[in-house]
């Protein structure tokens, strides 16, 4: 019996593993659990292989290794588009500028919300009547939502608090656009949504160019201010994280 299953025992501990951090690592790493799952499931064709005839266990075999250089291919492509997308452009003279949220730590903004909430302050100082809107709502493991977070930090360091709106019920950048654009219009400044600036980490404006070209793009006209990532761990694990929540975003959000 122990024979007949051990095959499969590398799958069942690879999908063990990967719930395992879907319920308990931090939302920044969460991300991992659909890595390890694709894994589970390469690793029990692999072992369903090891049960076949020799002409079905190669036929099974050179599936598995196609799904899994396909999926590598398209990790490429995906990585790819989110590298390029990590660039500064800014068309005419915005008028409004949005701020992306991130995760908010029990002492403040996280080092990431702080790098997007830095550059915004430095292109506040020479465009010191620009309307802020800062977007994102409370997580499960944060105290306050994040636009509170973002306009506690901004007015504590200059920032006009008449000029910060806030948009405290979005879950992701989807809802980030939506809600924002729908505050937007409530505070009747669809004349200022012309031309907007959105403000995020550079790894995170690829996906945000292509959720507002999807609604908006024939309409208003988006500028991008890149974020640099400070930190070095939060960079390498945001960067391949984008590539599976652009997929996603592509897929799903409409």
């Amino acid at each position: 019996m122990r024979k007949k299953y051990a095959p499969f025992l590398p799958a069942a501990a690879m999908l063990v593993l990967a719930a395992l951090v879907y319920c308990l690592a931090s939302g920044a790493f969460k991300f991992l659990a659909l890595p390890l799952g694709c894994l589970a499931v390469l690793a029990g064709l692999w072992g369903a292989s090891c049960r076949c005839q020799a002409r079905g266990k190669r036929a099974l075999r050179i599936f598995t290794a196609g799904l899994a250089a396909a999926g590598a291919v398209c990790f490429g492509i995906l990585e790819g588009v989110v590298i390029a997308g990590d660039r500064t452009e800014i068309h005419g003279e915005p008028q409004i500028m949005i701020i992306l949220g991130a995760q908010v730590k029990p002492w403040g903004p996280s080092v990431l919300l702080r790098d997007r909430l830095d550059t915004a302050l430095d292109y506040l100082e020479d465009h010191p009547d620009i309307i802020i809107v800062v977007s994102g709502g409370k997580g499960a493991d944060e105290h306050i939502s994040e636009a509170q977070c973002m306009y506690d930090y901004l007015t504590a360091h200059g920032a006009d608090p008449a000029q910060v709106l806030m948009e405290d019920r979005s879950r992701n950048t989807w809802q980030n656009l939506r809600y924002t654009f729908a505050l937007l219009e409530e505070e009747g400044l669809e004349p200022s949504m012309g031309q907007v600036l959105v403000v995020s980490n550079g790894f995170h404006l690829a996906r945000v160019r292509m959720l507002f070209g999807r609604v908006w793009g024939g309409t208003y006209s988006l500028s991008t201010l890149a974020a640099p990532s400070t930190d070095l761990p939060a960079r390498v694990n945001s960067y391949l994280r984008e590539a599976p929540a652009l997929l996603k975003s592509w897929l799903l959000d409409r």
